[in-house]
């Protein structure tokens, strides 16, 4: 057969390639179905457990099998995903109601993670069993093919409660995620009652009976008056925050303490561990100094974040404090997504719950309808058996006249009496008359011996009454929408009253939390930073009692502003830029902390060789001389960046700067109209190799910061600058070189880019 070429917009493929993709992730992977609640992966999960028969009153199983079956039966997406997902089902702090019995490490409500797979074991709960998958083999929902189309698995759980609300949903897809809050089962069952019972229910009246979120984590919900709207629309935010309890001292020598018991559902995990990093960077700068120590105490008992308070401590001011700067007051996103009727739909909470009950109509009607067939089945053949128990003895005689079965099959089903033996005429003339269905005919034929005992056929008519009042039962319910409704109500009831629970999160229009920070005063500091880069910043009075130990004992120090910045020029040419408030103010003995901490500076990488406040860049020169001899005077305006790090200089393949002077004031250098360089200052450049060359300043020409400056001296192969020195007029300075003093006004003035001169030790 010759193949024929489609030409088609290559944009059109990836169009529909792309909606295609996303329509499965959609549909297939990230967003629960509004029926059952549950995603494709949870659901396969409960089935495979099920199937694997992980009651709740049989041994714990290894989740790796668990994770096996699923995997190679249902989910062909990795084994991570699958596990995870048994882990999250099983955890009591992520879902309203767990639906995973687990044994062993399956993780903490501080974020630490589960054992691997082939460590822990599961099972299903009694609620999962009895709610989720409870009717199964009734043909209450359809089954599908799997992906390879091996097994049949269901397309939904017959789920008798709204999941999505209870357990919520979290998923991120294409294009839309979900993000559903836990609620109270039994609220819920409550809400759904309601509905039942009038079907008209707005979400106002609706929300009588469920009134908000109920996290497993407790909190407090503080904004009920913007409830209604989110569960109208299905879109907001829950603004929620953990319960805070004052504990006195008990004793004097006791302190008084601020204790967590109850945190945001959106602080499980990682953010209590942020929680407590965030006090203590609170505690470190400055905002409170009511709190003296911070402890996390939880335990399998419940959450319990300890804060020691000093005496006197405005305890609501801290408590705003806390709500303002950390994770204890948090929003949950709202964005009820879910697939409905085969398509991803936002719902309102009456609209949830209109689905899951059309769904219970549905599962209700199917489930009665298989029970209805089956009595029949049943009715037709106890008819039977009872019919054969009063013609028995025909019934022996036909058997003892047979040859083969199927002759006395026939027989019983049509009167068929060819080739059987009859001990008397009337015995075949009544067996003529026979007319069993095929299904009685059978049971007959595999009646035991026993049956005919007459208690046996006192039960036997017993069970048949039975059989006729569950048929007028079954078809009254089927009949009936009211009956219907009645029966759907009832096993509502039973899963409430066994499997109910009290309301864990507070929902209030609560107290807005306020709290200003103070007011921040400019004042000037004393920087100071010692030989192994400890900063800090002190008072000026402190400093001026202690100056001189402060300048024997430290590298650094200068006064500055706390509204200015601490620039850091390094060798490799980079400018970092410390705010100065950002330095902890502390007393004159106290340590400070390494200047590496505070900004991109790392002390590992990089190595300082000049540092100054931001306002000390202001009308000066600075001479940059690098390794290779490289020279230029930059304005200390070029300086001026808001970045936390820029460069501060072109560097060539391999060099470093080797030394940043600073003259001392805009006067010491002035410009001809040319823009030649005035000035009475000097520079000596001394090499590792002992060569020496002096040349007047203004031969070094200003550069932008960006340039790589002209050449000062020319180097030997393999040397390099050692030391430069910046020298004003008239002035003697002598340097010691091998244990010779040098006197640098002594050494002849060359011009730039010259070798210079070679002293010997």
């Amino acid at each position: 057969m010759a193949e024929t070429i489609l030409k088609t917009e290559y944009s059109d493929v990836m169009q529909k390639s792309y909606i295609d993709y996303s329509m499965s992730v959609i549909t297939a992977r990230a967003v629960p179905d509004v029926r059952d609640g549950l995603k494709p992966v949870q659901r396969r999960v409960l089935y495979a457990m099920n199937e694997l028969g992980l009651n709740y009153d049989k041994p714990h199983r290894k989740s790796a099998r668990i994770v096996g079956d699923a995997m190679g039966k249902y989910h062909p997406h990795g084994d991570s995903s699958i596990y995870e997902t048994l882990v999250v089902l099983e955890q009591d702090f992520k879902k309203g109601m767990a639906l995973v019995d687990g044994h062993g490490n399956f993780g903490s409500i501080e974020g630490d993670v589960a054992a691997a797979m082939r460590y822990t074991e599961a099972r299903l709960k009694k609620f999962t069993q009895d709610v989720y998958l409870k009717d199964l083999d009734k043909d209450v929902v359809d089954f599908v093919p799997n992906f390879d189309e091996t097994e049949k698995e269901p397309s939904v759980l017959p789920v008798r409660v709204p999941n999505l609300l209870i357990n919520g949903a979290e998923g991120i897809a294409v294009g839309m995620t979900t993000s559903i809050p836990t609620h109270n089962l039994t609220e819920v069952i409550n809400g759904v009652e309601a509905y039942l019972d009038n079907e008209d229910i707005t979400t106002a009246e609706l929300m009588e009976y469920i009134p908000g979120p109920d996290f497993p984590t407790g909190g407090i919900v503080i904004n009920k008056s913007e409830l209604a709207d989110i569960y109208e629309s299905g879109v907001g935010k829950v603004k929620v925050r953990g319960k805070v309890v004052f504990e006195p001292g008990k004793k004097k020598t006791d302190k008084d303490k601020l204790v967590i018991t109850e945190i945001p559902y959106t602080m499980i995990g990682t953010g209590i561990g942020k929680f407590i990093s965030d006090v203590v960077d609170l505690i470190e700068t400055k905002k409170t100094q009511d709190i003296t120590d911070i402890s996390n105490e939880s335990s399998k008992e419940g959450i319990r974040i300890v804060l020691e308070l000093k005496k006197n401590a405005d305890v609501k001011k801290l408590e705003h404090l806390l709500y303002k700067k950390t994770k204890l007051e948090d929003t949950f996103g709202v964005n009820m997504l879910t697939i409905a009727d085969g398509r991803p739909e936002v719902l309102g909470l009456r609209d949830i719950i209109r689905y899951n009950v059309e769904f219970q109509y549905e599962i209700n009607t199917r489930k009665y309808t298989t029970l209805l067939k089956k009595e029949y089945d049943n009715k037709e053949i106890k008819e039977g058996l009872i019919k054969a128990c009063n013609i028995i003895d025909l019934i022996i005689e036909i058997l003892r006249g047979s040859t083969n079965l199927k002759q006395a099959k026939n027989c019983l089903i049509s009167g068929d009496t060819e080739g059987i033996r009859f001990k008397s005429d009337k015995s075949e003339k009544d067996a003529k008359k026979l007319h069993f269905t095929e299904r009685q005919a059978t049971a007959i034929l595999e009646l035991r011996l026993y049956k005919l005992i007459g208690l046996e056929i006192e039960a036997l008519e017993k069970e048949y009454e039975e059989t006729l009042a569950r048929i007028a039962e079954y078809e009254e319910i089927l009949g009936s929408k009211k009956v219907m409704k009645k029966t759907i109500k009832k096993d509502l009831e039973r899963i409430k009253k066994e499997y109910g629970m009290e309301r864990l999160t507070v929902i209030e229009d609560g107290e807005v939390a306020v709290y200003e920070e103070p007011k921040f005063v400019e004042q000037e500091v004393v920087f100071i930073m010692d030989r192994f880069g400890y900063a800090k910043t002190i008072d000026t009075a402190s400093f001026e009692r202690n100056k001189e130990t402060i300048y024997a004992e430290n590298k650094y120090v200068f006064k500055c502003l706390n509204t200015e910045k601490i620039c850091i020029f390094t060798d490799n040419g980079n400018l970092h830029q410390v705010k100065v408030v950002n330095i902890p103010f502390t007393k004159f003995r106290d340590k400070g902390t390494p200047i590496d901490n505070l900004g991109n500076y790392n002390s590992a990488g990089e190595e300082i060789i000049y540092l100054c406040a931001s306002k000390q860049l202001e009308g000066r020169k600075f001479l940059f001389v690098t390794k290779q001899g490289m020279m230029k005077l930059v304005d200390g305006s070029e300086f001026d960046a808001s970045k936390k790090t820029v460069a501060s200089t072109k560097l060539n393949i391999g060099d470093s700067i080797a030394m940043i002077h600073v003259t001392d004031a805009v006067s010491e250098i002035t410009l001809e109209s040319d823009g030649t360089i005035i000035s009475s200052q000097t520079v000596v450049l001394q090499t590792e190799n002992g060569y020496f060359l002096k040349f007047p300043l203004n031969e070094i020409p200003e550069k932008k910061k960006s340039a790589a400056g002209v050449r000062g001296i020319k180097l030997e192969k393999e040397d390099k600058i050692a030391e430069v020195y910046l020298i004003p007029e008239n002035a003697d300075i002598s340097i010691d070189y091998k244990g010779k003093e040098v006197s640098l006004k002594k050494l002849k003035t060359a011009k730039r880019d010259g070798k210079g001169t070679k002293l010997r030790a």
